[in-house]
Formats: C-alpha cells, sequence, structure tokens
C-alpha cells in the first residue's frame, strides 16, 4: 500500500490495520448520524431510536468454544486445529436462491481468475452467482466515487472509512439501502449469523439515520503495537523500559550503525500511543472545561512529536525509515531494526514468513506506558470501519439474497461454512500434514486474495494453529494492555463533518513526519494549529458541540 511522501500515511495504515485485524480476528450505547443536507441535521436519531434499529445480538450456537477466552475485552484465541468432524453448521442447506450477485470490493494483490474451483464451491454452499469487481486496493477510491457518482451501482459494494472523502458519505445515504427492515431487533435472528455479530459493530454501521452497513467487526481496543525482537532481546538480556526517558536511553544504548543495527524504525505512531494522543476524527476530541479541545490542540499531541524528534536527532531511526523508502518490515526481519510499529494484523503474517528461512525468529508486542512510566491512556476505536452496502434499488428478494451472502461470510470461527471461506476445498487449495493446514499453490492464487471476507465478517478473532505462539502472545498482550483502554467522545457515531470543513486536518500528517524529521520547528506546528483554528477549526468545534449539547440524542 502506498505511503506518503515522508511516512506511512494514516490511509494505508488504516487499511492494513483493519483488514487484518477482521480477517483474524458492550459499547456505551450513542447516537448515529449520516446526511448532510441540511447542516448535519438530516439523518440524526435519539438514543431511543437507535436501539430499535440495532439488530438483537444472540450468540451462534455453532462456534467452537476458544482455547484462550475473551478477557478484558480481548479477542477470542485458538490455537489448535479443528478436526472436520468437531466444526459447526451455521448455514445447512445453500439460501441464496441461486439468483447472480455483483458485489465491487478491494484487494491489495492479484485477483483470483474467474470461474476458478474456489469461487465455484462458494457460489454452490451459499446458492448464488457471484460476480466479483474487485478492484487495486491502493487506487480503490477514485474507483469508488466513479461508481456512486454513476448510473450503474453494484448489487455490493464495500466502502471502508479511509475512503469517506467527497461525495462518498453523502453516497451512502442517498443510494444504498436502509437495511433495518431485514435486520433491526428479532428480524436478524434470521440470519444467524449476522445475529452473532456484536452490536458495537452494527452501531457503527448506522448511516443517515439507518442501518446500511454490513460490517466487518474489529476489535475495538486494538490498533498499533510496537513490536520488538524477542528473540535478540532474549539473546542480550534486555528488559522491555517502562518510561519515556527509559526508552530513549535503551534506544541509544542498542543502537550501533557500524553494525546496521538501529532501534526502531518511524516511531510517530508509537510516541503518539504512549503520550495518550486522541484518535483521528470524529474521535479526536475532548471536553476541557466545558469547551471541546481537537487532538491537535493539546499538550499531549505536541509533546509526543516532541520527544519522537529526540529520538530521530539520537540517530536511532533506521535511515531507510528517515528517508521514508523501502521496506520496514523487510528491515524488522533482518534484524537491522530491532524495534518497529505497525498493524496488530501483521503479527502472525510476518512470523509465518519468517519461520521457513529464519528459525530463530521470535517477535513480540510491547506493552505500553505512560511517559513518567505509569498506566497508558488507550482509546477505543469503533467496532468497525469497513462496510459493504446494498443498492437502494435492488428487489426485497435481491435483498435477501445479499444478506444471504453475508450470513454465510459471517459464520463465525469454528464452522463448516467459515472453514471453506478461510482454506477452500481440501486436497485442492490445502493438505494436512501432521495435523496442520497446508497451503498448496493454487490455495495460495485463489483463496488468500480476500474477497468473500468484505462482504461482512464474524466476531474478530485470533486463531493460527501452526503459530499457536503467536495467539497465545497476542491475545495475552490484549488481556494486559485492554484494562487501560478509555471512550472517547462520539463513539460508536458516523459523523459527516460540513464538506468544506471534512478535511481540514489532513495537512498535519505530512507537518507531523517534518517536525519529528527536524525540517519543521515546533514552533512551526503551534502556528499551523493557530491558521487551523482560524480557517475552521473553531468552526467545526461549534459543530461538534450542537451534537453535544443536543443530547446524547444527537448525531
Amino acid at each position: 500500500m502506498p505511503n506518503s511522501r515522508s511516512g506511512q500515511s494514516r490511509r494505508s495504515f488504516l487499511a492494513s490495520t483493519a483488514v487484518a485485524t477482521a480477517a483474524v480476528g458492550g459499547l456505551p450505547l450513542l447516537s448515529a448520524c449520516g446526511g448532510e443536507g441540511s447542516g448535519g441535521q438530516e439523518g440524526r436519531v435519539s438514543e431511543e431510536e437507535l436501539r430499535s434499529i440495532l439488530p438483537t445480538y444472540q450468540a451462534s450456537d455453532a462456534a467452537v468454544d476458544p482455547d484462550i477466552a475473551i478477557e478484558h475485552g480481548s479477542s477470542p484465541g485458538y490455537t489448535r486445529w479443528i478436526p472436520e468432524g468437531e466444526l459447526g453448521v451455521s448455514v445447512p442447506e445453500p439460501r441464496g436462491g441461486g439468483g447472480r450477485i455483483t458485489a465491487m470490493t478491494p484487494l491489495w494483490g492479484t485477483p483470483p481468475e474467474s470461474g476458478n474451483p474456489f469461487w465455484q464451491a462458494m457460489d454452490e454452499a451459499i446458492g448464488v452467482r457471484m460476480n466479483w469487481l474487485v478492484q487495486d486496493g491502493n487506487t480503490y477510491g477514485e474507483k469508488l466515487a466513479a461508481t456512486v457518482a454513476g448510473s450503474e451501482i453494484p448489487d455490493a459494494v464495500c466502502i471502508p472509512s479511509w475512503e469517506f472523502q467527497g461525495q462518498i458519505p453523502q453516497a451512502i445515504s442517498s443510494r444504498f439501502a436502509d437495511l433495518g427492515p431485514f435486520l433491526s431487533g428479532d428480524r436478524v435472528l434470521d440470519y444467524p449469523n449476522l445475529a452473532a455479530i456484536p452490536t458495537e459493530a452494527w452501531q457503527a454501521s448506522v448511516f443517515g439515520g439507518a442501518l446500511r452497513g454490513l460490517p466487518m467487526p474489529a476489535n475495538p481496543n486494538s490498533g498499533v503495537l510496537l513490536y520488538y525482537r524477542q528473540d535478540i532481546f532474549d539473546a542480550n538480556g534486555w528488559e522491555q523500559p517502562r518510561s519515556a526517558r527509559e526508552f530513549y536511553d535503551f534506544c541509544v544504548e542498542i543502537t550501533n550503525a557500524r553494525d546496521r543495527v538501529w532501534a526502531i524504525d518511524d516511531p510517530k505512531w508509537f510516541g503518539a500511543r504512549m503520550h495518550g494522543v486522541l484518535p483521528d476524527k470524529p474521535l479526536y476530541w475532548r471536553q476541557e472545561n466545558g469547551r471541546l479541545i481537537n487532538r491537535v490542540e493539546t499538550e499531549e499531541y505536541i509533546e509526543a512529536l516532541e520527544w519522537t524528534r529526540t529520538l530521530y536527532e539520537a540517530e536511532v531511526v533506521h535511515p531507510d525509515a528517515v528517508a521514508a523508502t523501502g521496506d520496514q518490515t523487510g528491515r524488522f526481519a533482518a534484524g537491522e531494526c530491532l524495534m518497529y510499529i505497525t498493524g496488530d494484523g501483521s503479527w502472525y503474517g510476518t512470523a509465518a514468513e519468517q519461520r521457513a528461512s529464519n528459525p530463530e525468529f521470535q517477535m513480540n508486542a510491547m506493552d505500553y506506558f505512560a511517559p513518567d512510566g505509569g498506566d497508558p491512556v488507550l482509546w477505543r476505536g469503533n467496532g468497525s470501519s469497513i462496510w459493504t452496502f446494498v443498492n437502494k434499488n435492488l428487489s426485497e428478494d435481491r435483498v435477501r439474497a445479499v444478506l444471504e451472502l453475508a450470513n454465510f461470510t459471517a459464520a463465525p470461527y469454528g464452522t463448516v461454512e467459515q472453514r471453506l471461506k478461510q482454506y477452500g476445498i481440501e486436497g485442492t487449495h490445502y493438505t494436512l500434514e501432521d495435523g496442520l493446514p497446508v497451503r498448496t499453490e493454487q490455495g495460495n492464487i485463489e483463496v488468500v486474495p480476500e474477497t468473500y471476507t468484505f462482504i461482512a465478517s464474524p466476531q474478530s478473532f485470533v486463531a493460527f494453529p501452526d503459530l499457536p505462539r503467536v495467539v497465545e502472545d497476542f491475545t495475552s498482550w490484549q488481556q494486559r494492555n485492554f484494562p487501560f483502554t478509555q471512550d472517547p467522545l462520539f463513539i460508536g457515531r458516523q459523523i459527516q463533518e460540513p464538506a468544506r470543513l471534512a478535511n481540514l486536518s489532513d495537512a498535519f500528517e505530512d507537518l507531523e513526519d517534518d517536525v519529528v524529521r527536524g525540517r519543521q520547528s515546533i514552533r512551526d506546528l503551534r502556528n499551523a494549529v493557530d491558521d487551523w483554528r482560524r480557517n475552521g477549526g473553531d468552526e467545526l468545534r461549534d459543530f461538534y458541540q450542537g451534537l453535544l449539547d443536543e443530547g446524547d440524542g444527537a448525531a
């Protein structure tokens, strides 16, 4: 995925994190909003109305109990391969009705050829005939904008939150169906796998005052992890630092540029998390003395960038990261940088890739801490950031066919349906060796490229029977860190900012990268915040304050 000119972009980072988390893988009820037609008023629902919109939650009776139970909101963990005879069945017979469904989804990779055995097997099991319009994920937003502006809307369209640009938010409310008549309340029980999707994921799926999105649930407590080379740490007897000062000193100690070893790759994301910086919009506000304060106005934001800048000045950051070139995962795997920051979905992929070529390789995630060594402040995210929407012009029967498709793809871990979606056909797409699955070349070509995942997904889970230690380490990290998670303002709400203000904060990403690399100063950053206020930031503050003033039933 593409990088910005001076570092990993938020859009590419969110994509890599959200997709991988959903693939592997109760909030307080607030309100949701959508269409902008009359200054943001259109599509508001009260908390009581929202309760009536949301689907009833009913746990799956086909799911297999996890090997590692949920604790403090962690994902359930599965460390073993479940034999076929123990798999549950959540869709006993094909229910799709036999019609054709056209779906547009993103893909970061090479799409399978049409008519391949995997797609045929899925069509037969679901009872539909899929016509996939798979698009390059790197340029998906361009294709998406043209599609929703045109006259031919596919039956189902996947829209990630990082593509909410231009007319996309308004198009969601105007061009896609209200699924409430099919899914709200007990209606969802006709689709048991959709009923088992956590409520927080459905809550984030209300747009324009209606339930419109079929979610890919993400663990709302996950996100950025600071990975470290545990094998190298253990060999040297290094302990994890527990404060900002300790971390700085440790980075200086372990960096050896002569031997091409640096402490860390680009540390900006970690600096922000350690300092408790607020998330991106719409969760980037907090209240102080009755006034809303934006993330760029907080001292934590400035302090995080100042601290990150010291690491660059100390030359403990890999020079390729300074130049924003090359592959950070490759540098980490090669031992050129001993720590790096990326999404939690990268853990398994990196460990699996290194298993054959570097059997000593071992990675883990460092616990978060506050700058002074106290407890960290971690911010909860929404329960979904990727959705599929259904063309509002479809007949009722065809809407139900899309919902049957989604019900199949949302089958939980440990079911026949999930096994087929994740691995394909035994003997064709994977084989069992020593009781564990091994993908064939055909499986890598046809099954690994994600397609069905983008229709709808079950509750996030961690299941890697071939690397059970990753499951244990990942879930253990969640259980240790998640107790420090807090809810930001506007959690669980879809808020469409006024178009003239929606991109007001975009310039800060490049500015942050310039500041930490010494190309611009902290004074430049403070001046940019003043400009932000004058150019619409205060107006944006008033917009959000209006949502709060109207009470929990606003937005």
